[in-house]
């Protein structure tokens, strides 16, 4: 009997230790789950691959306020792989995960995050009004829970189409290649329709939205006689720009695009603002509304910011004279 006594005593003590001991875990465990790592989630129109470079300076911004991807915060990333229906389903999927805070990069992208959430904070990077998008109240208020940056690509086709008369004052019918699929095209075309007329141009204007119109369209310009292209500024062009500098070489098309990786992949010029440096304030942002940051209370951000690039090679490739003139205006010359 007494050696029965001590063994209950003794596994009654085991019992009381290990019920201690998971006691003590319990309040930290709940700790763990309260401090978790923040999830940022991104939600982007293009592809991995054709988004890369500009989301590693967006990771930048994230860091230069203290946060890095992998050890005290993870980034979700959703690419619709230029599919605008899957954008919906996508977006539902990130707010469904409790998502920190989403980053998008393009107008339609940030629509639909936004339709599908009113209360996780939302930074946005694109080249469209975003007043005029819908997104935001106004700029210096953005209100709600959508802030961000623009860069205004929409708005400089009329810039592009007077550097692309200077390049090639001669010309009287010049082709424009704008994305059908882009909410912003009409005003694209208005403008352009409008600056033509003041340059006493004509303007071709050819609308695709993957690589068969794109195709049909330069077709289209070959066939017309067009004797200058302007490419108008769109995500999908961008992550798809061998389908449309290589056409442009081909026909001997002197032309221009938005940003400086198409001067840099080939095409003649370039003129609009730095994508890294949008994307890498845009990392700054997702990382003050991590610290805490109301969204209506960060205003929205607008790059002013231009450059102009010239690639001599291609230049000289299509037999086009740059003037001195214009070579001073560039901000960098590829040669």
């Amino acid at each position: 009997m007494v050696r029965l006594a001590k063994a209950i005593i003794m596994r009654r003590r085991d019992f009381i230790t290990l019920l201690g001991g998971a006691a003590a875990t319990w309040p930290l465990a709940a700790r763990a789950q309260q401090t978790a790592t923040p999830v940022i989630g991104y939600l982007g129109l293009t592809t991995a691959q054709s988004s890369a470079y500009m989301l590693a300076s967006f990771r930048k911004g994230l860091s230069e306020l203290g946060f890095e991807d992998g050890r005290n915060v993870t980034i979700d990333y959703r690419f619709a792989e230029r599919d605008v229906s899957r954008l919906p389903a996508l977006a539902a999927d990130l707010v469904n995960r409790k998502i920190a805070v989403i980053f998008t990069d393009t107008t339609l992208s940030a629509l639909a995050v936004k339709a599908a959430t009113s209360s996780i904070p939302i930074v946005f990077a694109i080249g469209a009004d975003p007043v005029k998008s819908g997104l935001v109240t106004s700029l210096n208020r953005p209100g709600g829970n959508v802030t961000g940056v623009s860069f205004w690509t929409n708005q400089m086709e009329a810039k592009r189409l007077g550097l692309l008369h200077e390049v090639t004052p001669k010309v009287e019918l010049i082709a424009a290649l704008l994305n059908g699929n882009n909410p912003f095209v009409d005003n694209q075309t208005k403008d352009l329709e409008e600056a033509s007329h003041a340059l006493d141009l004509k303007v071709l204007i050819g609308r695709a939205s993957n690589e068969h119109e794109i195709t049909n369209a330069f077709t289209m310009f070959a066939q017309q006689r067009a004797g200058a292209l302007l490419v108008g500024a769109d995500p999908y062009f961008n992550s798809q720009r061998a389908l449309v500098i290589s056409p442009a070489l081909q026909l001997r098309l002197p032309a221009i695009y938005e940003w400086r990786e198409f001067a840099e992949a080939g095409g003649l010029m370039s003129y609009g603002t730095r994508l890294t440096g949008a994307y890498q304030q845009a990392g700054d942002f997702v990382a003050r509304v991590l610290k805490g940051t109301n969204p209506a209370d960060l205003p929205v951000q607008q790059v002013t910011k231009f450059e102009f690039v010239i690639n001599l090679k291609t230049a000289k490739a299509l037999g086009v004279k740059i003037s001195d003139n214009l070579l001073s205006l560039a901000d960098e010359v590829i040669e």
